[in-house]
């Protein structure tokens, strides 16, 4: 057969045996006449099976498999045996790089090029490539009609800076960009290739091309998202596993774009609703310091002039700018130091952890909110993996870890083991007191009318514009007692020092 003819794909076989190696060329490497994959999935009676089967490449044999009936679940490329000239063209280029006949090869690394050059009108431009070396840049520029006149490598910022935090936003957006690309019929290794290229955080852009180099070795996506927990949960992969394997994984992705979208604009709200109080506190702080090392001093000088008794309110004011003024270095550390000392507990401590939280939920005002809060992501997430076709039992093991607060999680990990014994949710819900009666009632009709879904949905719907009344209220409320707060802090420093004032005034 003609070298640049397509193979096709040969159906798969159950056997495990080896495959036999390709036939020698007079020069001693073996001629490919199609890769190697192993493979797993599930038949049409939703038996898992697995065999190997001979393709051009993974996309030609996961489309072999689903003609046949079988849904893949994994796909890896059989790596076959070195021929001849194989081993000698490896030894060669080991040789050439000062290593041994035994020593593994590693890929080299992309970086980054900035090059300008000329394009076919004579025009100069600019710009920056991924590449492996120079000279690969400089081909790729020729191949894509540019002369290049400077290629550079581009220098990595100090301190290893340029990588932010990939944070939930990122990954609520790259949801929504790659649902989007699936609906419009983009295939996935493409998408994956345009998100992680155009994305502006570095750290976002790595994982996401990693996560594509993956899935294009013959990697199913849940799985390859599951080698980044930090940023893909257990309902995430587990939405993206049912999608996969029930051929719809565009619809599962929208859904799961909108439920990110949904939950990031509770957290964003909540988040709002502490930010404004929290910063004009720190603030009124600040004013108090500076007055405390700054203008309590200018009148201490002047009432020493006086040589009359001051009056007790502004001895206490001045004793204490003696001491921030004395001690301003120890009572910085000391605010720094708790603060780092509760975000590293809070962090790495998890018994601290759940301390905070329980304690954040028996708060007078904030904790009706984070209890709204919580039934609104408990309530959208088993409504979400409920609609993907997530089996019940496995859907709450998901959602307990997404309500955000240990308290809930602890009630739907019981939850879930009573429903694992037959009981109904609605049922086993009625046995906390966590669940308001609406979303018990609510739960039972959706049982009862197999649209249990629907009516999840419905409840958060509720639960998430009661979160969103229940921060205006807080904003509302907190405005003049902040107001209260920075008078009696501002104020007091004033009247104590012009209390001497007064009393000099008086006796004249």
């Amino acid at each position: 057969m003609a070298q640049g003819t397509a193979q096709q794909a040969a159906p798969p076989t159950t056997t495990a045996s080896a495959q036999p190696p390709p036939p020698q060329t007079e020069a001693g490497v073996g001629a490919e006449t199609g890769l190697v994959f192993t493979w797993k999935g599930v038949d049409r009676t939703g038996t898992r099976t697995s065999g190997e089967l001979q393709a051009d490449s993974a996309a030609l044999a996961r489309a072999e498999l689903r003609r046949q009936g079988i849904t893949p679940l994994k796909l890896r490329k059989k790596s076959a045996p070195l021929g001849e000239g194989g081993r000698r063209r490896l030894a060669q280029l080991l040789r050439g790089t000062g290593g041994s006949a035994d020593a593994p090869t590693r890929p080299e690394k992309n970086a980054t090029f900035a090059w300008e050059g000329m394009d076919r009108r004579g025009s100069r431009i600019k710009g920056e490539l991924e590449s492996s070396s120079v000279a690969l840049a400089k081909a790729e520029l020729r191949r894509q009609g540019v002369t290049p006149l400077k290629v550079r490598k581009k220098p990595k910022p100090l301190f290893g800076g340029g990588k932010r935090k990939i944070t939930s936003k990122d990954i609520t957006v790259f949801s929504r960009q790659l649902a989007t690309m699936m609906a419009a019929g983009v295939p996935l290794v493409q998408a994956f290739d345009i998100v992680g290229r155009g994305h502006n955080n570095p750290a976002m852009q790595d994982m996401l091309l990693s996560i594509k180099q993956d899935i294009e070795s013959g990697t199913a996506m849940a799985e390859s998202l599951s080698k980044q927990p930090d940023h893909f949960d257990q309902l995430f992969c587990s939405l993206v596993a049912a999608g996969e394997q029930a051929g719809v994984l565009d619809v599962l992705l929208d859904k799961i774009a909108s439920y990110k979208e949904k939950t990031e604009s509770i957290k964003g709200k909540i988040k709002k609703a502490m930010f404004y109080p929290a910063a004009v506190l720190i603030v009124a702080v600040g004013v108090t310091v500076v007055i405390l090392l700054f203008v309590i001093p200018q009148f201490k000088s002047l009432f020493a002039s006086f040589g009359a008794d001051l009056p007790a309110f502004t001895l206490m004011v001045i004793a204490m700018s003696d001491y921030v003024r004395q001690y301003w270095w120890m009572l910085g550390l000391g605010v720094g130091g708790t603060g780092y000392a509760i975000a590293k507990a809070h962090q790495k401590m998890p018994r601290f952890r759940e301390a905070v939280e329980r304690a954040s939920l028996k708060m007078p005002v904030v904790g009706p909110i984070l209890h709204k809060a919580a039934v609104a992501r408990f309530a959208r997430t088993l409504s979400t993996m409920f609609a993907a076709g997530v089996p019940l039992v496995e859907a709450l093991d998901s959602v307990s870890t997404a309500t955000g607060n240990v308290v809930y999680a602890e009630a739907i990990r019981d939850m879930r083991a009573e429903v694992a014994t037959g009981q109904s949710l609605q049922l086993s819900m009625r046995q906390n007191a966590l669940f308001p009666h609406i979303v018990i009632q609510m739960t039972a009709i959706g049982e009862e009318s197999g649209a249990l879904d629907e009516m999840l949905g419905k409840v958060a719907d509720f639960f998430e514009e009661e979160v969103d009344n229940a921060v205006d209220a807080l904003s509302s409320l907190l405005e003049p007692l902040i107001m209260i707060v920075i008078g009696g802090l501002v104020g007091g420093l004033v009247v104590a020092m012009y209390l001497p004032i007064f009393k000099l005034a008086a006796v004249v």
